[in-house]
């Protein structure tokens, strides 16, 4: 009898649990998967068998991840049975990509705009210490570096204004406008860490995006929900180069939040470039019904840069690595400490209209000994972002409108004083600052038929700074000056044609509108260059993409016309100054082909994928005559007309893995009157490494070179600098190497 009750009771339990039987395939070749993980409930963890085969046996329901390598994941929930699942593969095809550009989710097939994606995939092929080495692989984008953590962004050449930081380019990190509202933008404050994914909108884009020619970059970093997950890092290189990194991603209900700290330190490759940054984000998540969600951030960054300031050919010919004379007993650097705090919320008035708004607020701490002066700044800024979207219909054909604006306020109090030694000294002259921005935009996106689509989009912009001399060289006030741009309209109309499944055509004309910002009105020197002028451009631009599965094709040609362009001059103190140069004409290609050759393949070999990007960028002063000299016509400063980037990614069926980059980058105009070029330079980087699934945890260890044929460069010049002082060497040959190690619980 008592082995009867202990059967029946076996029996029984049993039943209580799930029979479930799952085969997971290829979506594309059908054919089954090895190794694929599968996460049960978020706790035990199963594995399929080589006939992709597993048997779940837990309390039933049961909700299911399935994990592998090169595989999109997904989520399921099984009641007892038999179930057939496929997995997609992580596809190279445009057509498989959707991008949120101009604030309308769609697949970029259908966006009627030049549109860059770059993925963690992309940041992973490289060292992962800065963004240069992934963005600089899009046709159309470079970012520059003169210095560690010195950086510049070119979209088709609009760093011309750009002697230091990031100008001309707008900036949002997670729905933030992270450029400020005097038009620069701190990039360096941000670590790869923070930094998920990013969309690149070349070219002027003001109906969605405000002020600028040079375009716009989104970066993404939201919190993973489909794992709780704890992972770390280290990396170490040549020239004193170590970067940690703790990362916490925690479920909670049906959100989440995200926390990540990165400490980076390396001694430079060149005398005084050393650099010590901090980072600290925290970032939830949090659905309160199925009609709202708020997402909330808090980054924290602290950092540290030496600037070892540009050379001449003599001493780069004499020594590369030593900084310019003066820059070390002067203690040339930034110190900067940044606090930035947003709330987003989203709500669904129903399934056709919503409303998304971020607010956020900003304290910046800057500190700038230079070889000249030495400059403190004290700043704190808010603004918000709101847009309503609604899908609606006219004339029977699907419409959708998208309204909203923007509006950003920065107030700072900046000192200039004399530098001795690296110490601040006497007061030179001290400025309250006010800058402000805003605009409110509108679109309409119309499909006439279920291949055309037709867009228009307006923008009406308003922006002005105020500066409030409370100290200059008299020792006494001068007053509030103030500079008030008028209200300016943006249009933008493009048509998208989807010739079909899989290629599409576009047109689109656009006009892009670009104050100077404060840096370049109130100088160093202290004067203050209130007829500065707004660049305003306008951009005409055709394209053709083509994606299919294992190939992608994209060809993009465009003309920039700009007004009153701004350039840079250098004066005999070593001032970085600016004036209007009359007119540009900016003719380009871009031109982006991607083949996997192999991809998912069952051999030793899974995936042997090929990429090449080239920009053809021929640009000319149209009319700049300045005093005596007449430029009209010269090649546009800082800008070289060819690069080509060259891609080769191999992974293997046991984890090896091979990451190879070729950059071709062509001579470069180094003065407005074309008397002085950098030479053109052969960039090589590998990256390759070894990635493993043991139970719950993820292992890599990985090791690479950058600069692999020793070549002697400059990823940054000075233009139009004084006493010829043009060249911010780059490293050397340099190796590093690291491990990651993360845990999913």
């Amino acid at each position: 009898m008592k082995n009867a009750i202990i059967l029946f009771l076996l029996l029984f339990s049993s039943s209580l649990q799930a029979q479930i039987y799952v085969r997971v395939s290829d979506f594309e070749s059908k054919k089954p998967l090895e190794k694929v993980l599968l996460k049960v409930n978020n706790s035990k963890d199963y594995l399929t068998d080589k006939e992709g085969k597993v048997r779940i046996e837990e309390e039933s329901p049961v909700s299911v991840t399935f994990f592998l390598e090169g595989y999109r994941s997904l989520v399921a929930e099984f009641q007892d049975g038999y179930f057939e699942i496929e997995l997609k593969p992580i596809s190279i095809s445009l057509s498989g990509v959707t991008v949120s550009a101009f604030e309308s989710e769609r697949p970029l097939l259908e966006q009627s705009a030049a549109v860059s994606v770059v993925t963690e995939r992309d940041f992973n092929r490289f060292n992962e210490i800065s963004p240069v080495n992934a963005f600089n692989q899009k046709a159309g984008v470079r970012i520059e570096e003169r210095a560690p953590a010195s950086y510049r962004v070119s979209i088709r050449g609009s760093s011309l204004r750009s002697p230091f930081g990031v100008r001309n380019v707008k900036v949002y990190w997670n729905e933030v406008p992270f450029t400020s509202p005097d038009g620069t933008t701190a990039l360096n404050l941000l670590d790869l860490a923070n930094i998920k994914r990013a969309e690149v909108v070349k070219g002027p884009s003001g109906s969605i995006y405000g002020a600028g020619n040079g375009g716009a970059i989104s970066l993404f970093s939201q919190p993973n929900l489909t794992e709780n997950r704890i992972a770390t890092e280290y990396l170490t290189g040549d020239f004193g180069l170590s970067r940690f990194r703790f990362g916490l991603s925690q479920q909670v209900g049906e959100g989440g939040v995200e926390a990540s700290f990165v400490s980076q330190k390396s001694d430079g490759y060149r005398e005084h470039s050393a650099v010590d940054r901090q980072v600290f984000q925290l970032g939830g998540f949090f659905p309160i019904s199925e009609k709202q969600e708020i997402r909330t951030q808090l980054l924290i960054s602290d950092l540290d840069y030496q600037i070892p300031g540009a050379l001449n050919a003599a001493q780069v010919e004499q020594n590369p690595k030593q900084a310019r004379p003066g820059s070390v007993a002067q203690n040339s650097s930034i110190s900067q400490q940044t606090v930035l705090l947003s709330l987003g919320h989203l709500y669904r008035f129903s399934e056709k209209t919503n409303n998304n708004t971020t607010v956020y607020l900003n304290t910046n701490d800057f500190d700038n000994p230079f070889i000249l002066d030495y400059k403190k700044e004290l700043g704190f800024g808010y603004g918000l972002r709101t847009r309503f979207t609604h899908d609606g219909e006219l004339g029977g054909k699907s419409l959708r409108l998208i309204v909203g604006g923007e509006y950003q306020n920065g107030l700072t109090d900046a000192q200039n004083f004399g530098n001795r030694a690296g110490v601040a000294d006497t007061v030179r002259f001290s400025d309250k600052l006010r800058t402000y921005q805003g605009f409110f935009f509108q679109q309409a996106e119309w499909n006439l038929n279920s291949k055309l689509l037709f867009t228009l989009g307006l923008s009406e912009n308003f922006s002005g700074y105020e500066v409030d001399r409370q100290i200059d060289a008299t020792r006494k006030p001068t007053g509030l000056q103030s500079r008030k741009f008028d209200p300016v309209v943006i249009p933008r109309v493009a048509l998208n044609y989807r010739m079909n499944a899989f290629s599409s055509v576009y047109g689109s004309v656009s006009s892009g509108f670009s104050p100077p910002t404060i840096d370049e009105v109130r100088t160093n020197e202290g004067s203050l260059n209130f007829a500065l002028e707004a660049e305003k451009g306008m951009n005409y631009e055709v394209g053709y993409r083509l994606g299919k599965e294992k190939f992608n094709f994209e060809l993009i040609g465009y003309y920039l016309k700009l007004d009153e362009t701004i350039t840079t001059f250098t004066n005999a103190n070593g001032v970085v100054l600016f004036r209007n140069a009359g007119s540009t004409d900016q003719k380009g290609i871009e031109a982006t082909v991607d083949y996997a050759l192999l991809k998912n393949s069952e051999g030793f070999v899974r995936d042997i994928l090929l990429g090449t990007a080239y920009t053809g960028q021929f640009f000319k002063f149209d009319e700049y005559a300045k005093q005596a000299n007449d430029f009209s016509g010269n090649d546009l400063t800082g800008v070289p007309k060819h690069n080509l980037v060259s891609r080769l990614d191999l992974r293997t069926s046991i984890g090896f893995y091979l990451n190879f980059t070729h950059q071709f980058t062509d001579k470069i105009p180094l003065n407005d009157a074309n008397t002085v070029y950098q030479e053109s330079y052969d960039l090589v980087n590998m990256r390759f490494g070894y990635v493993r699934k043991i139970g719950k945890f993820d292992l890599e260890v990985f090791a690479g070179v950058d600069n692999l044929l020793d070549e002697s460069y400059s990823l940054g010049n000075d233009l139009n600098a004084f006493a010829a002082r043009f060249y911010q060497p780059a490293p050397t040959r340099n190796w590093y190497g690291g491990v990651k190690l993360g845990l999913n619980y």
